[in-house]
C-alpha cells in the first residue's frame, strides 16, 4: 500500500502536498486565532461591562432615583446604555434586592438575593463575574451605586450573555474559514498549473523515471570507450565522461566552460548557425590525433546543444595495423601451406619413381633448414605471441628469399599481462617488415631477430644489412607519413610511427645505430606498469 502510495505521478503528489499544507495550515491558524479571538473578545466584554456599570452607579440621578424607587425613570435611562453599548442586560437593584431595571419588564418589582452581587452588595467592590443570576450564562460587570454621603443605595449589573459571544466567535471563525477555502482553492489549482508546467519540463517524465535514465545515462557514459562532450546553445560544455577526461587530460573544472577551451579547433557556432554536424574531422590534441565527430541537439527543431564524440586515432590505426598484421600472416601461412604442398607432390612422385635416396635427401634438407630456427623458437621464447609473429615473419621471409634468423642468445618467458597481442604484432612486425624492406636490394639478404627479458627491461633487436639510414632522417622516422622509400603509397611511412606510439603506451623507448653496412633497431619495454 505505501509503495503504491509512493509511485503515484508527480501531479498527484504536487497537488496532495499542497493541499496537505494549506489544510495544516488553515486548521493551525483557525486555532490560534479562535483561542486569541476567545480571551480577546471575552476581556472586550468584560471591560465594557464592568465600565459600564461603573458609569452608571457614578450617575447622581441614579442614586435618587434609587432611594425614591423610581424604576420607569430608571428603566428608560438603562435602556439607552444598552443600546450605547450593545449590552445584552443592565438590572440595578436596592439594597433589598429589589429589581428596578430589567430587559423582561415583568420582572420589575421582583426579590432577587444577592449572590454573585454579594461583595458589591457587602463590600462595595467593583468588578467582572460569569453570572447564571438574571436570563442565562453571563459575562457581568458589577458596580456599587452611592449617594452623595457615599452611603450604598444599590447595586448595578451589566452583562453579555456567553451564547450571542460565542454566536459572534463562530461567525467570524466561519468567515475566515469560507476565506481560508477559497485560498486553499487557488492554491490546488496553482499547483496543478506548476505541476503540468513541471511535467512538461521533464518531457512527461516522472522523477523515479528521471532518476533512473540518469543512472542509466551515468552507467552508459562511464562504460563507453569513446570520449563524449556536451554542451549547451552557447557552446558551453554541459558534460564530460570519464574517457573524454583521459583523452584530453581535464577535469571537472572545465564543466560549464567553452568547449573551444577543450578542442580548440571545434567552432560551435558554425555548427549551430547551420544545425549540421561534421563527421571523421581529425585534431591534433596533446601530441595526439583525435578524430571528432560532432551533431547538433534539436528540440522541436530549435537547438538545444551539440554532442561532440572523439577517440585517439592512434587505437584506430593499432587496431588497423593488426587486422592487417593478421592478414598478411595469413597469407604468409597460405604461401607456406602451398609450398609446402608442392614438396609434398615432388616426395609423392620421387617415392612413386623409387627414388628413395632423394626423398631423404630432400627431408634432411628440409629438416635442417626449419628444425634449427623451430627448436629454438619453441624452447627459448615462451611467449606465443612472438612466436606466433615470428613463425608468420619466416614464412614471409621464405617467400621473399631472405635469410631470417633468430638469435641463439635470445631468451624470452611469458610476457606481462600489460603488453597485449597488439603491442607485440605492432612493434616486431613493423620492425622486421622494414628490415625485410631494407635487404630487398641487396644480393645477399640477412635479417636477424634478438630478444631478451633478463633485468626490469624486455629487449627486442632487429638487424639487417641492408644499405643503412642517414643521421639526420633518425627524428623524421617516427613521423606519421614519413617513409625513406621514393615513389612509396599512402599506407607507407606510418610504420615506425605506430612504433613509437605503442612504446609510448608502454613507457618504453627505442635505439637507432646504423651505417653503410646495415641497421639495427633495439627497443627496451619496461616489464613493470609505470606506478607499479
Amino acid at each position: 500500500m505505501i509503495k503504491r502510495l509512493l509511485n503515484v505521478s508527480l501531479k498527484t503528489k504536487i497537488i496532495g502536498m499542497v493541499i496537505t499544507i494549506i489544510l495544516s495550515l488553515i486548521i493551525l491558524l483557525l486555532s490560534v486565532f479562535a483561542y486569541f479571538d476567545v480571551k480577546q473578545v471575552y476581556s472586550n466584554k468584560n471591560t465594557i461591562s464592568l465600565q459600564t456599570a461603573k458609569t452608571i452607579s457614578y450617575i447622581p440621578d441614579v442614586a435618587r432615583l434609587l432611594k425614591h424607587g423610581e424604576a420607569y425613570e430608571l428603566q428608560s435611562m438603562t435602556t439607552q446604555f444598552s443600546v450605547q453599548n450593545d449590552a445584552d442586560f443592565i438590572v440595578i437593584q436596592n439594597l433589598d434586592g429589589t429589581i428596578l431595571t430589567h430587559p423582561d419588564v415583568d420582572r420589575i418589582g421582583e426579590h432577587q438575593p444577592f449572590d454573585d452581587g454579594y461583595m458589591a452588595r457587602v463590600f462595595g467592590g467593583y468588578y467582572n463575574v460569569e453570572s447564571n443570576e438574571f436570563i442565562g450564562p453571563s459575562v457581568v460587570g458589577k458596580a456599587p451605586v452611592m449617594d452623595e454621603r457615599e452611603n450604598m443605595v444599590g447595586v448595578v449589573s451589566v452583562g453579555y450573555l456567553k451564547e450571542k459571544i460565542n454566536s459572534t466567535i463562530f461567525q467570524r471563525l466561519k468567515d475566515i474559514f469560507y476565506f481560508s477555502i477559497t485560498i486553499a482553492l487557488i492554491g490546488v489549482f496553482a499547483s496543478y498549473l506548476l505541476a503540468r508546467n513541471i511535467r512538461k519540463d521533464t518531457m512527461g517524465l516522472e522523477p523515479r523515471e528521471i532518476a533512473t535514465l540518469y543512472r542509466d545515462r551515468a552507467s552508459i557514459l562511464s562504460s563507453i570507450n569513446e570520449g563524449i562532450i556536451a554542451t549547451d546553445d552557447s557552446g558551453n560544455i554541459t558534460l564530460i565522461n570519464e574517457s573524454a577526461k583521459k583523452l584530453l587530460h581535464v577535469s571537472d573544472d572545465y564543466m560549464n566552460k567553452s568547449i573551444e577551451q577543450v578542442l580548440p579547433d571545434v567552432d560551435p557556432s558554425e555548427l549551430m548557425n547551420h544545425k549540421e554536424f561534421f563527421l571523421n574531422k581529425e585534431m591534433l590534441i596533446n601530441n595526439k590525433v583525435i578524430v571528432i565527430n560532432m551533431v547538433p541537439i534539436l528540440s522541436d527543431g530549435n537547438l538545444v546543444g551539440t554532442v561532440a564524440t572523439f577517440k585517439d586515432k592512434t587505437e584506430i590505426t593499432e587496431m588497423l595495423d593488426t587486422l592487417s598484421e593478421v592478414k598478411t600472416y595469413t597469407d604468409d601461412l597460405r604461401a607456406q601451406t602451398h609450398e609446402f604442398s608442392n614438396k609434398m607432390y615432388v616426395i609423392s612422385g620421387l617415392l612413386q619413381l623409387k627414388k628413395y635416396d632423394e626423398v631423404l635427401n630432400m627431408v634432411k634438407e628440409e629438416f635442417a633448414e626449419t628444425g634449427h630456427t623451430n627448436k629454438l623458437i619453441f624452447e627459448q621464447i615462451k611467449d606465443f605471441k612472438v612466436q606466433a609473429v615470428l613463425l608468420g615473419k619466416m614464412s614471409k621471409a621464405s617467400e621473399k628469399k631472405i635469410d631470417f634468423e633468430v638469435d641463439n642468445n635470445s631468451l624470452v618467458h611469458n610476457l606481462p599481462e600489460h603488453i597485449k597481442t597488439s603491442h607485440i604484432i605492432t612493434i616486431i612486425g613493423n620492425l622486421i617488415d622494414n628490415a625485410f624492406d631494407e635487404v630487398m636490394k641487396q644480393s645477399d639478404r640477412n635479417v636477424t631477430f634478438f630478444a631478451l627479458d633478463i633485468g626490469h627491461d624486455i629487449i627486442l633487436e632487429v638487424s639487417d644489412n641492408g644499405s643503412g639510414l642517414h643521421e639526420e632522417d633518425f627524428d623524421k622516422l617516427f613521423a606519421p607519413g614519413y617513409s625513406t622509400k621514393s615513389n612509396h603509397s599512402d599506407d607507407r611511412g606510418f610504420g615506425l610511427f605506430n612504433v613509437k606510439e605503442a612504446l609510448n603506451s608502454l613507457h618504453g623507448s627505442i635505439e637507432i645505430d646504423s651505417d653503410d653496412k646495415g641497421t639495427t633497431i633495439t627497443v627496451y619495454i619496461p616489464k613493470n606498469k609505470k606506478g607499479d
